[in-house]
């Protein structure tokens, strides 16, 4: 009954605006508050609307829900700042769908900044302190950062499966490939295999060009219902499908190293609500914080076997010209990532389905899904975009 209440509201929402902050890249002179306020202008000016327009916002990486309507001159009627890492504003879509069907908003604005190179005005505590879980459980054992995080999951998709540092490879080379057609990218010189293997080691099995940029950036969506996104001065993109759901916190505690189980989740409930086949997907917008997260994704999405991820990227068919398009901004492993990079993902999904993309545009493209992990693959949230309802 839940799915059939959900699939009834397949396609009621529409993002009417999409826009990153001025710049994304190193950005010392601007706080992570400037870059949530930078996004949120391009945004509204992208739809059409004003400030005063907007009746909620949904916010991550604050300490509290109010600060950012603060500094925008907004008073809304409803706020969140649910943060579940980078697949935050994803599930924000999901949020935001439930709120204007419930008519407690029409107008709702969806903002990201973050100063995650420069680290202007971010706040908090530090989440691997020794009063933490992570802090308790797992430093004391060598387990640091992501990369170290990641690697367990690498690890045992390699044993399980043979999957392969070259095809890992692969995933940068033709993300890097997007990159050298957007002009906004970080990193624009092509890469091969050879250079990824060559590349200084970080947490065996990653290499450095295995890895994410570390930027500063921010942006926002505006959504609305179907109907007023009518009005709008952009051809709507209507939320057909969204999911959401995680399995653990810490990455001890994830399930099985190999599967990702919260993204399976997420998957299914995205496509029951939607309808959409998986034939149906012209264009795939995957978190890429390392070069196993895509191949993780494709397995837990049904678009290959599990096992199989490894020889669905390993011969270009996600890079331009591809079969399956994947990542056409350069993904966070070329173009930029702040810290938390599903606010990208959703831009240049949006703006590759109204044909904004210039040199690197997919032709035709209709129907896109995008996917996203929080924590050390705990959070995963996926929505499937189309401009047809």
């Amino acid at each position: 009954m839940a799915l059939e209440k959900l699939h009834a509201q397949r396609g009621s929402v529409a993002i009417v605006g999409a826009a990153e902050s001025d710049r994304v890249g190193k950005l010392p002179g601007k706080s992570a508050l400037a870059l949530h306020a930078e996004g949120a202008r391009n945004a509204l000016a992208d739809a059409g609307l004003k400030a005063s327009d907007v009746d909620a916002v949904l916010s991550t990486g604050r300490s509290t829900a109010n600060d950012v309507p603060e500094y925008l001159g907004i008073r809304p009627r409803y706020m969140d700042n649910t943060q579940m890492g980078g697949c935050s504003f994803i599930a924000h879509l999901q949020h935001a769908l439930g709120i204007i069907n419930a008519g407690v908003a029409e107008v709702v604005l969806i903002t990201h900044g973050e100063s995650g190179y420069s680290r202007v005005g971010v706040g908090g505590g530090d989440r691997f302190a020794p009063d933490t879980p992570p802090g308790q459980f797992e430093m004391p054992f060598g387990i640091g950062g992501p990369a170290t995080r990641y690697a367990l999951a690498a690890v045992r998709h390699m044993h399980e499966y043979g999957t392969t540092k070259e095809q890992m490879a692969q995933v940068a080379v033709a993300t890097r490939r997007w990159a050298t057609l957007n002009p906004r990218a970080m990193m624009r010189d092509p890469i091969t295999v050879a250079d990824v293997l060559a590349s200084k080691e970080i947490a065996w099995p990653f290499n450095l060009l295995d890895c994410c940029l570390v930027t500063d950036g921010g942006g926002a969506l505006v959504v609305t219902s179907a109907e007023r996104a009518q009005d709008c001065a952009k051809k709507p993109v209507y939320v057909l499908g969204t999911g959401e759901a995680t399995t653990h916190s810490i990455i001890s505690q994830m399930p099985r190293f190999h599967v990702w189980d919260a993204a399976v989740m997420a998957g299914e409930r995205a496509f029951a609500m939607s309808g959409v086949e998986r034939s149906e997907i012209d264009l795939a917008m995957f978190y890429d914080a390392f070069t196993i997260v895509p191949i993780l994704a494709l397995e837990a999405l049904g678009f290959c076997k599990p096992g199989e991820g490894g020889a669905f990227v390993e011969d270009g068919k996600t890079g331009p010209g591809g079969s399956f398009p994947m990542n056409t901004n350069g993904g966070g492993l070329s173009y930029t990532h702040s810290g938390m990079y599903g606010m990208y993902l959703l831009v240049e999904a949006v703006k590759q389905l109204r044909g904004e993309c210039g040199e690197r545009q997919v032709k035709d493209a209709k129907t896109t899904i995008c996917h996203g992990t929080g924590g050390i693959l705990a959070a995963s949230a996926t929505a499937i975009l189309s401009v047809e309802r």
